[in-house]
Order: structure tokens, then sequence, then C-alpha cells
């Protein structure tokens, strides 16, 4: 069956999304020889193949990772040999360019089920299945590291979620940071259960514990309670 053409917001968070990640030419051409390298490639490598200092290959890796398109495998010594493990970046099987499109029917049946339940556990329940699932996206991208710093994990996620069609970036606001994202991809749905937002919060608390550490994420803004944007400062 085919899909119904994209609406303004979901054309707008695809573009948001794709330019992100593909909007630097060398990140562009990295991606070009990752899709050339079965095995997939390491940073030493790209960055040799690019004269690139190797924290800046891996820059480039993770930003293609945190969108999806790189899936990350850790190479470990064999029988025992010394050496540190090495990340292996290879390319995904899903399309390059892809709608990060809800389900509408699937949203709307979540919508209701959680009206059913007490507010109280319906955030607890919204927030712990975002979470898990920023933890499950937080292994996938870094798997056998130790935690990035907290500015590094925290544009990580805007990456992450710009990737699943939030379009967020990451900000200074006041004396602390927060993800501030333009869009939403549960649309109308969440405008008339807001207790959904507790899965994107969730997303956050979990990404970040996987990246950084523990931290204590809070929604300061919504969309679906008519605010500009979504602003989970943390």
């Amino acid at each position: 069956m085919d899909r119904p053409p994209l609406d303004d917001a979901e054309f707008s968070a695809t573009i948001v999304a794709v330019t992100s990640a593909f909007g630097d030419p060398t990140r562009r051409a990295i991606y070009l020889v990752a899709r050339d390298h079965a095995l997939g490639m390491t940073a030493a490598e790209v960055a040799d193949r690019f004269a690139l200092h190797t924290n800046v290959a891996r820059h480039h890796l993770d930003k293609l990772a945190a969108g999806g398109y790189l899936d990350v495998n850790v190479d470990r010594p064999e029988n025992g040999a010394a050496g540190r493990p090495s990340k292996r970046y290879r390319v995904t099987e899903k399309p390059l360019v892809f709608p990060a499109r809800r389900d509408d029917l699937l949203v709307t049946l979540l919508g209701r089920a959680l009206a059913l339940v007490p507010e109280a556990e319906a955030q607890a329940m919204a927030e712990e299945v975002g979470q898990e699932y920023g933890l499950a996206l937080a292994r996938q991208m870094s798997p056998g590291d130790g935690h990035r710093s907290f500015r590094a994990a925290l544009h990580a996620v805007a990456d992450a979620l710009t990737a699943h069609g939030f379009a967020a970036h990451a900000e200074a606001r006041g004396s602390s940071l927060a993800i501030v994202a333009e869009q939403c991809p549960f649309g109308d749905t969440a405008t008339q259960h807001p207790v959904i937002c507790a899965v994107d919060r969730g997303i956050v608390r979990g990404m970040l514990a996987g990246l950084y550490g523990e931290t204590d994420p809070a929604t300061t803004a919504s969309r679906a309670q008519g605010d500009a944007t979504c602003v989970t400062a943390v």
C-alpha cells in the first residue's frame, strides 16, 4: 500500500532531520565512503582517509549514527590480545531519506488508552516507555563507551530526536541547558492528550543516562499546551 503524502509538519521535520545529518559536505562524503565498506569503518580509518583529526572524524560519524544512518558495533581484540576495542560504523539498511512519520491510528489509540488511566500513572508510564527507548538508543550509538561530556551528550540527544521528527536542537536557557523541539511527531493526538509529551521527556532522560549519567529533565514548555516549542530543561 502506498503511503500518503507528508503533511506540512512532517515534510518540515524530515527536511530538518536530513539537513542535520547531511548538511556538512565532509559528512556527506564520509557517508558515501562508509557505504562502500561492508565491514564498516573506524574513526581512525575515516580520519586517515579525509585527513581529519580522529576526534573530528568521530564527531561526523556520531552525528550520522545519531540520525540513524550508521550502526555502531564494537570490535574487540581477539584471543585476549591487548588493546582497546574499536568502534566500527556501518551504513544501516534503512532508506537514506525517510519521513519521520507517525502511525496516526496507533498514536490515537495510545492517546485514548492513556486517557483511561489516572493522569499521574499515565505520566509515569509514558515517561518510563520513553526512558527505556532512550536507553536503547544510547546503547546503539555508544556500545562499550564510557560517558560523554554533558554538552556532547545533549547534542547527541538533540540529533536523535531530530531524526525521530522532533526537529530539535540544544541551547542555553538561563543557567541551564535545554532541548528545544520545533515539531511534534505525535501531531494532534498530543494536543488532545498532553500526557504523551512525557514520552519525549523520558527519551531525553534515558539517552542522557546512557550517554552521560543520571539527570532530572523537566518540561518547561509544550506545543500541546499552546507554546511555540517544546522545551525540556536539564
